[in-house]
C-alpha cells in the first residue's frame, strides 16, 4: 500500500511540474511573429547548428526555437530534459532510436519525450532547415 501511495504521489508531482512549466511558457501575453526566412540565427558552440529563439530562453528552461542543422550534421546519441515537439519547415530532420529510423520531411511532425535516448541529424544534401523545436 505504501509503495502505491508513493508512486501515485510521484506521478502527481510530475504532472504538476509539467503543468507549471507549460504555464510559465504560456505567460507571454503579446503576439509573436518571426519569419524563418528573415530570422537572426545564432551559431551554437558545438558547431553545425544555429538557432533563433521564438519563446523563452534556450539555456534557462522551456522555450521554442527555429533550428537549422547543416547538411550532414550528426548530433550523436543524446536525450533532452524536456519533451521536444518538432515540425520541419524545410529540408529533412533525421531521427533514430531503438525502434528504427525516421526521415522527418517538410510538413511533418515528430514528438520525442524528455529523457528518451535518440540520435538526430540533418539530411546530407538539404540539411534540416527551419525546424521548429518546442521544448516545453
Amino acid at each position: 500500500m505504501k509503495k502505491s501511495v508513493m508512486v501515485s504521489a510521484a506521478a502527481a508531482f510530475a504532472v504538476v511540474a509539467a503543468l507549471v512549466g507549460v504555464a510559465r511558457a504560456q505567460k507571454e501575453t503579446k503576439v509573436i511573429y518571426v519569419s524563418s526566412e528573415k530570422a537572426t540565427y545564432t551559431a551554437m558552440p558545438m558547431g553545425g547548428v544555429s538557432m533563433q529563439a521564438l519563446v523563452g530562453e534556450m539555456d534557462k528552461g522551456p522555450h521554442a526555437t527555429f533550428t537549422k542543422f547543416e547538411p550532414g550534421y550528426d548530433a550523436g546519441m543524446h536525450s533532452h530534459t524536456n519533451d521536444i515537439s518538432i515540425v520541419v519547415v524545410k529540408g529533412a530532420y533525421l531521427y533514430k532510436d531503438e525502434a528504427g529510423e525516421k526521415r522527418v520531411a517538410a510538413g511533418e511532425y515528430l514528438f520525442v519525450p524528455g529523457g528518451h535516448k535518440h540520435w538526430s541529424g540533418g539530411d546530407k544534401k538539404e540539411g534540416a532547415a527551419d525546424i521548429v523545436r518546442d521544448a516545453i
